[in-house]
């Protein structure tokens, strides 16, 4: 008889990590609850909805109760569920603050969707209530835990490209419908930026490990268009880098979808074109003798941000992409639209170091 592999076996669900997912919406639905599903070390152990025959229909489905289905009214009532150690907050942007703070004040720990919030004042409150309530707080920063990510930052700060000298990100889509909560400011907090060009200034900071100096930016508000309205369609905007290395972005709500990353090197160059997808990303390094694609294996990343999450739970270590790396996000983001309103480089603060808003390195996939 053919021996059998050794393959990783989930833990059984009662040392798993038990998440409420606060919000069915289409990223719930389509990616964290089937995500949940694959873990190694977490599991739904319960859903917040404001349709509560929706979310029977999904308990029902993932093999939960009625009675693990809650409104949001009873939100609260999720602090006697010993099971519940976390709760993932996919709700709109303004929301943020006051389910994060709910959460602490229940003991929960918190994994909350980017943006943290809708500027830098309000992502640091949600950090400090949850240092406050001594409960932990991740930002849910799922490029910053796939194979592929990793594998560009490796080539980058390991010296394949020789001296980095400049980075391109672009990523755009299509926003067509006006009546979506992603185009009222006071849910959004703005347009395109806070929902997909974070995607460029987040990973720009992750393959670089460092902190920008300096930002210039512009951004486009059509006339005429019921989308734009209240939030822009387009943002450009430049980061200034230590050492002299410039990064250029671009982000619309008007383009067919393009989600690209470029650094380049005096010796060599990383593309990753898709950079931002769900699935099927895609890594090309060169280091000046060819091309080559690194043989990665494609993860699903909501899980792995999910068990990376749990695992720092269970040991009681600071995630990789705790809050502190949202709030500076926002800080950066905030920086963005005075520059674009004033139209002059806005200088940030100095930080020093690296990655110095980051804490546990998670487990990476196919990353020796």
């Amino acid at each position: 008889m053919p021996q059998k592999p050794d393959l990783p076996l989930p833990e059984a669900e009662r040392r798993r990590v038990g998440y409420a997912i606060v919000g069915i919406g289409e990223l719930s639905a389509g990616e964290l609850i089937p995500a949940a599903r694959t873990s190694e070390h977490a599991y739904v152990a319960a859903l917040v909805t404001s349709e509560p025959e929706k979310g029977r229909a999904f308990a029902r489905a993932y093999d939960l109760t009625d009675d693990d289905v809650y409104t949001y009214d009873r939100f609260e009532d999720l602090k006697d569920r010993e099971d519940v150690e976390a709760v993932y907050i996919v709700l709109p942007n303004s929301l943020h603050r006051e389910y994060v703070e709910r959460a602490a004040r229940m003991g929960k720990h918190v994994l909350c969707e980017k943006p943290l919030s809708v500027n830098a004042a309000e992502a640091q409150a949600m950090v400090d209530a949850c240092r406050e309530a001594g409960v932990l707080l991740m930002t849910a920063y799922r490029c910053q835990y796939t194979p592929h990510h990793w594998a560009a930052r490796d080539a980058v700060q390991g010296g394949k490209l020789g001296r980095v000298k400049l980075l391109d990100s672009i990523h755009g889509q299509v926003e067509d419908d006006p009546e979506a909560w992603r185009l009222k400011r006071d849910l959004a907090g703005g347009g395109p930026l806070p929902d997909v060009g974070i995607y460029c200034l987040n990973t720009i900071r992750f393959v670089l490990g460092q902190e920008p100096e300096w930002v210039f930016a512009t951004l486009h508000q059509p006339g005429g268009d019921e989308r734009f309205r209240e939030v822009e369609e387009s943002v450009s905007f430049m980061l200034g880098f230590p050492g002299g290395v410039v990064a250029n972005c671009l982000t619309s709500y008007g383009t067919q979808k393009t989600a690209t990353l470029r650094v380049l090197g005096e010796g060599g160059t990383v593309l990753m074109d898709p950079a931002f997808t769900y699935q099927g990303l895609s890594l090309t390094i060169s280091d000046g003798q060819g091309d080559f694609q690194p043989k990665l294996p494609d993860e699903d990343q909501f899980g792995l941000e999910m068990d990376h999450f749990a695992r720092c739970i269970r040991g009681g270590k600071t995630p990789w992409t705790p809050g502190e790396e949202g709030v500076q996000d926002h800080r950066i983001m905030d920086a963005i639209y005075e520059s674009a309103r004033s139209g002059q480089v806005v200088r940030l603060e100095r930080v020093e170091g690296k990655d110095a808003f980051r804490g546990e390195q998670p487990q990476v996939p196919g990353r020796e």
